[in-house]
């Protein structure tokens, strides 16, 4: 008799592992012929905050890096050939005349480096149209994004950036600049763009940098959605509908306006991103973390915090609740994925930890109905209409 009653869910759980195991073969074969591009990698910064920048053969830690979520070996794994390397300035920076420029050619002559270290694994990608043709030949792509326009102090700047090989710029980081104000300050400085920063935008436009309104206060972001005249893009930003207060995070009006504009938002995997409860499980876990004084930055530590968050309720289908709310909102033409790797610490859903897992994502998307040509647009080709429209 008890047999008899376990039998139904017994087959529940075999139709269920069945499907999922479908979705992940049906993932992995879209992947064959479909790039990934994430629109935020902070693998630059991370090494050097792991004091790993110029140690010798530091460029070859692009090929393997097991401390960190990006390498080569996963992005081949997980699909991942358009990785805009996050050229990442902190606001402390922003203090010293000159500083902030510095600090941003030293990590852009970083990914210079690794691309002509490595040309049979990676390659700059200066227009939309190198990401795809370096695909077929089996290149990661590493085109950069400016995290923080503290560096343009100038406004030559901005094509000096770009001859560099800049294409897209996040106006602020976590303090008010020269441009815009933060969505983590109170000081409201400019309250919202500063003249300065229009000029800016306007520049951006004609030399072809994507304006990035990741991390700007939703004053700033009002008045780049006004200044604007091409496709905007939000890099890395998730829905506030999932994190009442948070400004951080997009409003669904915000939302609205950048759709409006042809522009892409692109979705966090991050804990900070994803929900209230998303941000206390991982504090939990955290604490627990340093309770056993493990490093952070150690294979224990990733090993124990994977093991950790496994146990709460945060995963892959919290990352696709985000992307089922923009879609319910604006529509699949208007989302983009933008990870947060090597930028959040260990605060990633174990099933989303590194650039190799984007199949499990992708697999999650089939089970909740998404069409193969809609998962194309949300893998990349969003983010190449608008990447081409800013050219």
């Amino acid at each position: 008799m008890r047999l008899l009653l376990l039998l139904p869910f017994l087959l529940l759980l075999a139709c269920t592992g069945s499907r999922d195991a479908a979705s992940q073969r049906q993932a992995r074969q879209i992947l064959r012929t479909t790039p990934v591009i994430d629109t935020h990698i902070d693998f630059p910064w991370s090494m050097v905050e792991r004091k790993e920048w110029y140690q010798p053969g530091y460029t070859a830690l692009a090929l393997k890096h097991p401390g960190g979520d990006f390498d080569y070996e996963r992005a081949k794994q997980g699909g991942l050939y358009g990785a805009f390397m996050s050229i990442y300035i902190p606001a402390a920076y922003q203090k010293q005349k000159g500083r902030s420029k510095e600090v941003a050619d030293s990590l852009i002559d970083m990914v210079h480096a690794i691309a002509k270290t490595f040309p049979q694994n990676f390659a700059l990608a200066l227009r939309a149209e190198d990401v795809e043709r370096n695909f077929t030949k089996g290149i990661v792509s590493l085109p950069m994004g400016m995290e923080n326009g503290a560096p343009m102090e100038a406004i030559s700047d901005v094509a000096y950036f770009h001859q560099r090989g800049i294409r897209y710029v996040t106006l602020v980081h976590s303090r008010d600049n020269q441009i815009c104000d933060s969505s983590y300050d109170t000081l409201h400085t400019h309250g919202g763009l500063s003249a300065y920063g229009r000029q800016v935008v306007q520049e951006m436009n004609r030399v072809g940098i994507m304006v990035d309104v990741s991390h700007l206060s939703d004053e700033s972001i009002w008045d780049v959605v006004e200044v604007a005249r091409k496709p905007l893009i939000a890099t890395h930003s998730a829905c506030r509908h999932f994190t009442p207060g948070f400004e951080r995070n997009l409003s669904d009006t915000l939302i609205r306006a950048i759709a409006r504009t042809g522009g892409v938002v692109q979705v966090p995997f991050s804990h900070y991103f994803l929900s209230t409860q998303a941000r206390a499980e991982f504090k939990a876990a955290e604490e627990i973390m340093k309770a056993k004084k493990l490093d952070e930055n150690s294979p224990e530590a990733r090993k124990f915090m994977r093991k950790q968050l496994a146990k709460g309720s945060i995963s892959v289908k919290t990352v696709a609740d985000h992307i089922d709310r923009l879609k319910k909102l604006v529509g699949v033409d208007y989302i983009g994925l933008g990870g947060d790797f090597d930028g959040v610490g260990l605060a990633l859903p174990p099933d989303l930890a590194d650039v190799s897992m984007y199949p499990n994502l992708i697999a999650e998307l089939l089970r909740r109905g998404y069409t193969e040509a809609e998962i194309k647009k949300i893998c990349y080709q969003n983010t190449i209409r608008v990447w081409k429209a800013n050219e």
